[in-house]
């Protein structure tokens, strides 16, 4: 009985390196030529770790609605920076996401369409989530805490009371989505099952205004770290640097998106 056990278990082992084999070989043939192996990788490496600052930031309070705008008007810096770091991670999610879902539809088209399409979904609605935080941040500011208290209560009844809403209706993607990909990510090759039984916990993430850290919010974000900036760094080993024309536009389009922000029109 061991040993057909272990037969099993050496013929599984076998399975999953062909796939990743197959996997790497057609990854070689389509580099992804949207959004480019630099934008990919700034997106598979700097979106978990923009998360994960800012799951940290935040940890040190109450996850709950009501200790989340407490938090805010005792320390507003750090909050707005963990909720700044949160959103900018989510949207760098977006060109790595685009990128695990190629390289998943190498081997397993409809796995990564699936899969790609239905977390990327989620991200927009958590940028959506992002932006009620920020209205409710700086309304705090204006009304007091008290006042906006009792707003953010009334917008949960309101929102639970809407028969639809197209964020409302994306809410299952958000967290089914992840576990989709996971599974097309191990059936293709493109993720080991260690890796991809990681990606699928970011399922556990919670959804919502002003949600902060929760315990699972480590092993969720965590377990994105692990599944994607691996691929990331192996994005930037795999090609020779960018050309100096391209680090010149780079230069030229960060100081003008600087200068605009600095001295460009307020209102």
């Amino acid at each position: 009985m061991g040993t057909g056990i272990r037969g099993r278990i050496i013929r599984w082992r076998r399975a999953g390196a062909d796939r990743r084999a197959a996997n790497a070989a057609a990854a070689l043939e389509r580099q992804p030529p949207f959004p480019g192996r630099w934008v990919s990788a700034a997106g598979l490496i700097g979106g978990p770790l923009l998360i994960m600052t800012g799951t940290v930031l935040r940890s040190p309070f109450h996850y709950f609605v009501p200790h989340q705008l407490a938090a805010y008007a005792r320390h507003p810096e750090l909050v707005t920076a963990a909720y700044v770091c949160f959103a900018c991670g989510f949207i760098l999610l977006f060109p790595a996401i685009v990128t695990l879902a190629q390289r998943i539809a190498a081997t397993s088209p409809l796995w990564g369409i699936w899969g790609g399409c239905l977390v990327i979904l989620g991200l927009f609605t958590r940028t959506f989530q992002f932006g009620t935080d920020h209205l409710a941040f700086h309304m705090t500011d204006s009304l007091g805490l008290q006042t906006m208290l009792g707003a953010v209560d009334d917008y949960y009844v309101a929102w639970r009371d809407t028969r639809w809403h197209p964020f409302r209706a994306l809410s299952g993607p958000a967290f089914l989505g992840w576990v989709v990909l996971a599974v097309g990510a191990y059936r293709s090759g493109a993720l080991g099952p260690g890796r991809s039984i990681a990606l699928g916990l970011m399922s556990a993430l919670a959804l919502g205004t002003l949600k902060g850290t929760e315990p699972q919010s480590f092993v969720a974000v965590g377990g994105l770290c692990v599944a994607l900036i691996p691929l990331g760094v192996s994005l930037l080993r795999g090609g020779p640097p960018p050309s100096r024309r391209a680090m010149v536009w780079i230069v030229v389009l960060v100081a003008g998106h600087i200068l605009g922000n600095l001295y460009g029109p307020r209102g």
